[in-house]
């Protein structure tokens, strides 16, 4: 890592499932389902590619997919790029205080929905996502299931474009 997109395009399905299913956390039938569509054009063309794909899961699917996501402020192993996330987010140093709220916050909301909150945590801080735990424990089942797999995702752009390098090799005419 990084890749160019030229890079990607090229790569086997096994390569390119190992560089970019991670972009859906702990879903890498989305990478291998969209590799056949190649080559893409951009950073935004595979992404947006990969949220039909997601689109159209149907509803358990969906639901394991916002179930593989770890709970924020956990203290627990977790994919490499939730653990810098969250931890850009001042997630990973939480006080013992703050790490008690936080646990009663993910569960609280688990009791309620049934799966993790997933909030795409760039730009975040502690106090805000304290305060978006308290918006959406308010919110419906419906509304949360669209809410989740929109975060999921930002969160799946954010890694793509971390993980692409911002240019490709000029393409021959």
């Amino acid at each position: 890592m990084p890749y160019t997109l030229d890079q990607l395009n090229a790569m086997t399905e096994a390569e390119f499932v190992a560089a970019v299913g991670p972009a859906f956390e702990e879903t890498p039938q989305i990478a291998a389902q969209v590799w056949p569509q190649r080559p893409f054009a951009s950073v935004a063309d595979l992404h947006q590619r990969m949220v039909a794909i997601v689109q159209t899961m149907a509803e358990d699917e969906k639901l394991a997919l916002i179930r593989a996501h770890p709970d924020l402020g956990a203290r627990v192993t977790m994919a490499e790029a939730s653990v810098a996330e969250q931890s850009r987010a001042g997630l990973s140093h939480l006080s013992p205080e703050e790490y008690e709220l936080f646990q009663r916050l993910n569960q609280d909301y688990k009791n309620r929905f049934g799966f993790p909150f997933i909030l795409a945590v760039a730009g975040h801080t502690k106090a805000s996502v304290l305060e978006n735990f308290t918006v959406r424990l308010r919110n419906s089942t419906v509304e949360e299931i669209a809410t989740a797999l929109l975060e999921i995702e930002t969160i799946a752009r954010s890694r793509l474009e971390t993980w692409m390098q911002s240019h490709s090799s000029p393409k021959a005419s």
